[in-house]
């Protein structure tokens, strides 16, 4: 699951033509992808919170969902400011990824629903920096939204971090 999740994620955010036959990316394609990436780890978070009966779990989860909900709307707004409208990769190989996490995800309960969802959280937030590092600054043309997801990539590695700190504790 997760080379196939990673590789996913990494097309995906990568859209490159040899791996989507997208073309090159654009403003309104980096906008849409990391609307998609802030929104899809929401409706992890939401699920952990329904699912799981770790605290830290749930804590955790929480704390996820608040960031990115705050930093998905913080990108909306500034699309609307620069009149920039998100415009999906088709194929959107991210979004079937998460789906694809999600219905595996809720496949399982207790203990292994834990780690598996902490595991999902620690290769998402990897593969998300390293497409945002590797991929998607390189490609931004407009300043503004370059300083924004400068920005917020400290945020993504904060997250990196505390995944990685509980995955210890639920696979311990």
């Amino acid at each position: 699951m997760r080379f196939m999740f990673l590789a996913a994620v990494g097309a995906a955010l990568a859209a490159t033509p040899v791996l989507s036959q997208t073309p090159a990316l654009d403003d309104p394609t980096i906008v849409a992808i990391f609307d998609a990436a802030n929104t899809f780890d929401v409706e992890t978070g939401q699920l952990a919170r329904k699912t799981s009966r770790n605290q830290a779990v749930r804590d955790l989860a929480q704390q996820f969902i608040n960031d990115h909900k705050a930093v998905r709307q913080q990108g909306r707004d500034l699309a609307e400011k620069l009149s920039v409208t998100p415009t999906a990769p088709k194929p959107f190989a991210l979004a079937e990824a998460h789906a694809k996490a999600m219905a595996e995800l809720r496949a399982k309960s207790g203990a292994e629903f834990d780690k598996a969802y902490v595991t999902h959280e620690v290769n998402f937030h990897q593969a998300v920096l390293d497409a945002v590092k590797g991929t998607l600054l390189p490609a931004i043309k407009n300043a503004e939204l370059k300083a924004f997801v400068e920005k917020v990539g400290p945020a993504f590695g904060g997250h990196l971090e505390a995944a990685k700190q509980l995955q210890k504790q639920v696979t311990a």
